[in-house]
């Protein structure tokens, strides 16, 4: 891995992002071209797809899973066979595995639970979105954790309605963990659907699926963009970007397992980034050598290795209190302390999504509790990973009496004719005078 010491090339290279426009590569232009028969940018594509679904729906993401997937369907819905005969496809010990992660999801999330409440007139009212969408990455990958992780916690809502989308496979059929995990997860109908064209499906609704009230779950840049494109329509999670963590470690940290945590990292997607801040430069160096050596054993070495050879790296910072000036600024998506006495640096941390403290990060991928899904690409300056209250609304409620209305009611008239709002003052005097005869 290359190791940077001077902090202002480090801010420049392995701290600075991309914007999502410019997440482009030139595999993508090709397969549009094949797809289109023409040369598009991406939002050009996404774009069409979209306005193709609004127009033809059902038949348009047929066409689509045709010339993009290579995989032709007569029926978008995976039956409830499907989903029964899944379980004969599964390992025992996955199941199991899956359970038991759900439960700890669930009670995780319970903890979450935000209530309706009324005090003297005013309150909130906690209302559960009616239906949602996940969109699940699928194709030649499998990801079940990605259901559990955003499934569980729109049930603990109370989310009516969750419809999963996910890609099919080359021979039509969704991975059997994934409906696996749907199940257990309680979704109610799962389609085979992929790309942006299930974004669109879902923000504007065709034959066979049902429109949503709000869109969440990762994809690649397609589904990303057709995200940003939807926002409006209907309500999304976020713009996930590539996946992301940075690992502060001094002197006491062990070298293999800093190595391992950034492979698990790396090994997710050649646009992945893995970074570890030290301020050992010999943590450095023998971090590199493990990285090397631990490289040599992975089914996925190739994409780690691009991953780190061109997103990755290792900072070495002057202190621990450099390194978490340099965190703050970045946001990560995954934050690991490393580093002797972690605890006592916590209150210093104000951006990160999730913050790993003597636990490894693909704990919390899978079964810790906390959902997976968190914030990328700098979003945790401003954003949270996803809770049960993603999945709701809060509704003011406004019940004065009419003696706390004659009390404010004077002041807002007064507020209102400053801002030339007469008719907001001549119905707040109405009010009043109705209070007062009252």
């Amino acid at each position: 891995m290359r190791i940077v010491q001077n902090i202002q090339i480090a801010k420049a290279t392995l701290l600075r992002r991309s914007p999502l426009e410019l997440r482009d590569v030139p595999p993508l232009r090709q397969k549009i071209k094949v797809v289109f028969g023409e040369e598009l940018a991406p939002e050009q594509a996404v774009e069409r797809i979209i306005d193709e679904v609004r127009l033809k729906g059902d038949l348009a993401l047929l066409n689509y899973t045709r010339r993009i997937d290579g995989v032709e369907l007569d029926r978008l819905e995976v039956s409830k066979e499907e989903i029964a005969s899944a379980y004969g496809k599964v390992e025992k010990g996955l199941i199991s595995a899956l359970s038991l992660a759900a439960e700890r999801i669930q009670t995780f999330h319970l903890a979450h639970r935000r209530t309706s409440w009324v005090d003297k007139g005013l309150g909130q009212l906690v209302r559960p979105l009616e239906r949602i969408g996940i969109y699940v990455p699928g194709g030649t990958a499998c990801y079940p954790s990605t259901v559990l992780m955003i499934a569980i916690p729109a049930r603990v809502a109370g989310v009516e309605e969750v419809i999963i989308t996910t890609p099919p496979k080359g021979d039509g059929e969704v991975p059997a963990p994934t409906l696996v995990a749907a199940d257990i997860a309680g979704a109610s109908r799962i389609f085979k659907v992929g790309g942006a064209q299930a974004i669109a499906a879902l923000a504007f609704g065709t034959q066979s699926i049902p429109k949503v009230d709000k869109v969440y779950g990762p994809g690649g840049l397609f589904v990303t963009l057709a995200k940003k494109m939807v926002y409006g329509w209907v309500g999304i999670d976020a713009l996930e970007g590539p996946t992301e963590t940075v690992i502060i470690a001094d002197e006491t940290a062990d070298p293999a397992l800093c190595a391992a945590e950034l492979l698990a990292q790396a090994e997710h997607d050649t646009l992945a980034s893995a970074i570890l801040i030290t301020s050992s430069p010999e943590l450095a160096e023998r971090i590199s050598q493990e990285v090397k050596r631990q490289l040599v054993g992975l089914e996925r070495r190739d994409i780690a290795r691009e991953s780190l050879e061109t997103r990755g790296g290792i900072i070495v910072a002057a202190s621990i209190d450099e390194a978490i000036d340099l965190v703050n600024d970045y946001a990560p998506e995954h934050l690991s302390l490393m580093v002797s006495n972690a605890r006592s640096y916590l209150d210093r941390i104000r951006n990160a999504g999730g913050i790993f403290l003597g636990s490894p990060e693909a704990i919390g991928d899978y079964i810790a509790g906390p959902s997976h899904v968190m914030p990328t690409g700098g979003a945790a300056r401003f954003s949270s990973a996803l809770t049960v209250g993603d999945f709701t609304k809060v509704i003011s409620l406004v019940a004065l009496d009419d003696e706390t209305l004659k009390e404010l009611g004077p002041a807002a008239a007064i507020i209102a004719r400053a801002e030339g709002l007469t008719a907001h003052a001549r119905a707040l005097e109405g009010w009043l005078g109705k209070a007062s005869k009252g």
